[in-house]
């Protein structure tokens, strides 16, 4: 009731800013030539002007080879003036729209006649249209509640998004998300799955773009959509940069206090990320560098559970883990502009993640009068990361007209060591095991874009190495629990290739685009002959993936898109990994060679509407999903171990809508409102756990309708500061097996711009009201699983950067 009443008070004060991803500024190209020789004309006079009033827009004259560009036009309907002595004045209708960057009008033809033209009357004026409504663009900039933090914790407060304590976020309800990094995918977030967002300092990233609705030339994989973060790079002249210098402190207070018998949780926990942006430019090259260090200690993990049997056993348990991280990350490269027509781009990434967990894990019984067990762990984790990328881009002399060209190379090595003390009534085992595995991955692509009339036409390729060898050694202890037949060595391999073409088309009132991208996959994952329960697996398909939109442009301010769009997600190799994670003594987890792709087939309607100060924007949509990934619990009677594998539950959809309202009241007051609800549906399924023993686990259909709602809200004030306030509220939803409780909290941040604003002060605080937590319910075959996690969610920052 308490978190209802402030949620009710709140929905009426806190809002926030949010934008959406359009065209802004259209390049219009043409040629002209003469109509009785076909000669091309330079020197001819070209002016824009709005269609409806003759308003003057710009104007230029053709080159020598009778070219011209007009840049920087807003979308609307003109009409293109030609003129030049000898030849008769040229009007022409054009139409500037807003799904492509260039617009190429093809040849214009002047017929000769000896005729002067009257002069131009010169106003100005501007024109804009709405967007195309498949992707939405935020600036980590203007997110001032999470300043400081990480990624993930930025997206939490993006519309259509939620986040989990165990670094993945959702769009609409879905975990299957893509994650790119300036438009690749890369092991620093995850092929295929998502990692790591927790540790990228948000001071690295410049803005952040959702995806719903991908096009053709996207990878196929992540049903819910895409997540692209864009890392800065200045291109200024010059020499030029930003430093900045971020402290804070989390867990301030407990929200709960540890069984008996373990170490303390961690409170009041320290975090600090100082970062460097440089950038030079001088003629044609331009160099420039990101580097960011984020130290951080949280208390990742705080979750009570309660396993209850049916035969009337009953387990309690605490899983409290204390984390202490190093992330460092740098990139840096050089742009060289070897002529007009030709980019070199060449630039590496390096990233080092240093992770120690300290964990307690204590068992008791029924009342907590007695404590059967004490499980307490080190892990020592080391991952490291390294990116070259080289870029090739080739303009040929239609502006607009590109030819991409690119290599990237990923290496990811993951080493890890855990450490055990496994505390009985009668002994204590020291127990251990050691994994290593490194990831390399090959891209190669091919793009090619050019300009219609009305569109473009877009095609390319792509290719794909991907090799993970992995070794897990276990060195068990007295009376070990450690399962040691399930270790040794596994290879995940992998090949992709890939075809694409796009078309866009565009008129006055209809919009379309449609696209067609053509996979083919080649999995292999061989494991080594002694593993006592699985064995090499693997699979391959050719697979067509559609994309459709359609849109009718009612008028310039109102807009209906209509999208079709079909998807994959692979198992990535952590999803298949066939070794037993121990973090958890009792409910362990573990992978599934077996496990296969699940296919999407999306559709959605959408309709945007552009008010005086701000727009409203509606979409229904429908997923359906076959072979559904998801984690499945079952026990081996007579122990109570619980094992968690992935598994293909079968078939579920997600029908929704998603609503966002924008509005600036004043120059002082600008809110935003994003609310998404669905329908969760999970067919009844069978599957087999094939570890540690056969286990078959049956459920009937269930449904849920959830949902999440988040207001933001920015209060510009005197002397250049503002201040964000932002609540979100996540209803009850299903998983596979569980539902998950009610999830609600409130962040809030002040900016101010100091010394001539090349300096910014920032402090704000994540989840103030301490509020946060994930409760969930579990249901098995002979058992149910209650937990709630406590885990570490206020954390209060105060910031600090400079522009030189």
């Amino acid at each position: 009731m308490i978190k209802t009443k402030i949620f009710l008070v709140l929905v009426v004060a806190l809002f926030a800013t949010v934008s959406y991803a359009q065209v802004s500024g259209v390049t219009v190209s043409g040629l002209v030539k003469s109509k009785t020789d076909k000669a091309a004309q330079a020197f001819v006079n070209i002016v824009l002007k709005i269609e409806k009033d003759s308003t003057f827009v710009t104007g230029t004259v053709s080159n020598e080879e009778g070219r011209f560009t007009l840049t920087n036009i807003k979308p609307g309907n003109y009409i293109l003036q030609l003129s030049y002595t000898g030849f008769e004045l040229k009007l022409q209708p054009v139409l500037v729209g807003s799904l492509s960057s260039f617009l190429d009008i093809g040849t214009i033809e002047l017929q000769i006649e000896a005729k002067q033209l009257d002069a131009v009357v010169v106003s100005a004026t501007v024109a804009e249209l709405s967007n195309k409504m498949d992707k939405k663009t935020f600036s980590v900039s203007d997110n001032i509640s999470q300043s400081g933090g990480s990624v993930l914790q930025v997206l939490k407060n993006l519309p259509g998004v939620t986040t989990s304590q165990d670094g993945k976020v959702e769009l609409r309800g879905s975990d299957k998300v893509a994650i790119l990094i300036d438009g690749k995918q890369t092991a620093l977030t995850g092929f295929g799955g998502q990692t790591g967002l927790d540790n990228i300092p948000a001071s690295a990233i410049e803005r952040i773009e959702i995806i719903n609705n991908p096009s053709a030339k996207y990878d196929a994989n992540g049903n819910a959509g895409i997540i692209n973060i864009i890392y800065k790079k200045n291109k200024q002249q010059g020499f030029n940069g930003k430093i900045g210098l971020t402290t804070g402190l989390g867990a301030l207070w407990q929200k709960k206090e540890n069984l008996p018998t373990i170490r303390p949780q961690y409170q009041r926990t320290p975090k600090i990320n100082p970062s460097l942006s440089l950038n030079y430019r001088k003629n044609k090259v331009n160099a420039f560098l990101q580097a960011d260090w984020l130290y951080t200690e949280t208390l990742n993990k705080n979750e009570f559970s309660t396993r209850t049997f049916d035969d009337g056993t009953v387990v309690n348990q605490q899983l409290k883990r204390n984390r202490n991280t190093h992330f460092l990350t740098t990139k840096a490269g050089i742009d060289w502009n070897m002529d007009n027509q030709n980019m070199l781009t060449i630039s590496a990434l390096y990233g080092l993640e240093k992770i120690i967990d300290r964990g307690d894990e204590p068992f008791f019984n029924k009342d907590y009068t007695t404590r059967n067990r004490l499980w307490q762990f080190l892990e020592d984790e080391l991952k490291t990361t390294i990116v070259a990328s080289a870029a090739y881009q080739h303009k040929f002399k239609q502006p607009g007209h590109v030819l991409n060209a690119g290599f990237n190379y990923t290496f990811h090595r993951e080493d890890e060591k855990y450490n055990f003390i496994n505390n009985m009534p009668t002994y204590i085992g020291l127990d251990s095991f050691k994994l290593l595995s490194d990831e390399h991955v090959a891209d190669v692509n091919l793009d090619y874009v050019k300009p219609l009339k009305h569109g473009r036409i877009e095609g390319g390729f792509k290719f794909r190495y991907r090799n993970i060898p992995t070794n897990m050694q276990f060195k068990p202890g007295i009376n070990s629990p450690l399962d040691t037949g399930a270790g040794g060595e596994a290879t995940y391999s992998e090949i992709i290739p890939a075809i694409y073409s796009n078309y866009v088309y565009e008129s006055k009132k209809i919009e379309a685009e449609i696209g067609l991208r053509v996979e083919y996959v080649d999995l292999q994952y061989k494991v080594n002959p002694d593993h006592n329960t699985y064995e090499s697996d693997g699979y391959n398909y050719t697979q067509p993936f559609p994309t459709v939109r359609l849109a009718y442009k009612i008028n310039d301010n109102n807009k209906i898109s209509l999208f079709y769009n079909r998807r994959v997600d692979r198992p990535n190799e952590v999803d298949i990994r066939i070794f037993p994670k121990y973090d958890d003594a009792e409910i362990i987890k573990v992978g599934n060679p077996g496990l296969r792709p699940q296919f999407t087939n999306s559709i959605e309607l959408g309709y945007k509407t552009n008010l005086s100060k701000g727009y409203y924007y509606a979409a229904i949509y429908h997923r359906s999903t076959n072979g559904t990934i998801t984690r499945i619990a079952t026990q081996a009677p007579p122990s109570t171990l619980i094992y968690t594998v992935f598994q293909n539950a079968g078939h579920s959809s997600n029908t929704g809508i998603e609503m966002v309202f924008q509005q600036n009241f004043s120059k002082t007051f600008s809110f935003n409102s994003n609310a998404n609800i669905y329908r969760n549906i999970i067919n009844a399924f069978t599957v087999e756990n094939k570890y540690p023993v056969p286990s078959t686990f049956t459920a009937g259909k269930e449904g849920i309708t959830s949902g999440n709602v988040k207001l933001n809200g920015i209060f510009h004030l005197p002397k250049k500061t503002d201040i964000q306030l932002t609540a979100i509220y996540l209803a009850p939803d299903i998983i596979p097996q569980a539902r998950i409780d009610t999830r609600f909290s409130v962040d809030m941040g002040i900016k101010k711009q100091i010394q001539k604003d090349k300096g910014e002060l920032f402090f704000n605080a994540s989840d103030i009201f301490n509020t946060l937590r994930i409760k969930k319910v579990l249901t098995g075959n002979g058992f149910t699983l209650a937990s709630t996690d406590y885990y570490e969610t206020q954390v209060i920052r105060l910031g600090y950067s400079y522009k030189f």
